[in-house]
């Protein structure tokens, strides 16, 4: 798998969250990750991932990790390079599976290209309830769930 002129650079959450609050169309920042790193082409920042905990508490059994924020500039390939990146140190650390979500308008032509699969979709709704109101810019339309398991090389 080429990705042209991309590589991978560590980043720390201060520089991941700058990135993000500047370029991503409906998400802030996630709140916290087990790791982040960016990628360059020519020298310039043009994509960030932030991978942690699944966010559904059901999924979390300490075996899966979770894409919570994807983020470039429209700089080509570089969603596949971040995708396929992040799968490979999930499964260098030890998990099992990788899983990301996407709004059900989006294609998920850079998760096929980086060896991902489409497991279903999922129901939209708000994190907002009367035993805790939340107040979010979060889309809450159907999403798409992706993963990938990280025994396949």
């Amino acid at each position: 798998m080429s990705f042209g002129n991309l590589t991978a650079v560590p980043l720390t959450r201060a520089e991941a969250v700058a990135f993000i609050e500047r370029h991503h169309r409906h998400h802030k920042p996630a709140q916290g990750d087990k790791f982040r790193f960016g990628c360059r082409a020519d020298g310039e920042l043009v994509g960030v991932i932030q991978v942690g905990r699944p966010v559904n508490r059901v999924l979390d059994d300490g075996s899966i990790l979770e894409v919570t924020r994807l983020c470039t500039d429209g700089t080509a390939n570089a969603c596949s390079f971040l995708y396929a990146r992040a799968a490979k140190i999930a499964r260098l650390m030890g998990y099992r599976k990788i899983i990301t979500y996407i709004l059900d308008s989006e294609h998920g032509v850079s998760l096929r290209a980086a060896g991902w699969r489409k497991e279903g979709s999922v129901a939209g709704r708000s994190w907002n309830c009367a035993s805790r109101e939340r107040n979010t810019t979060a889309p809450t339309c159907d999403k798409q769930r992706w993963s990938k398991e990280l025994n396949e090389p």
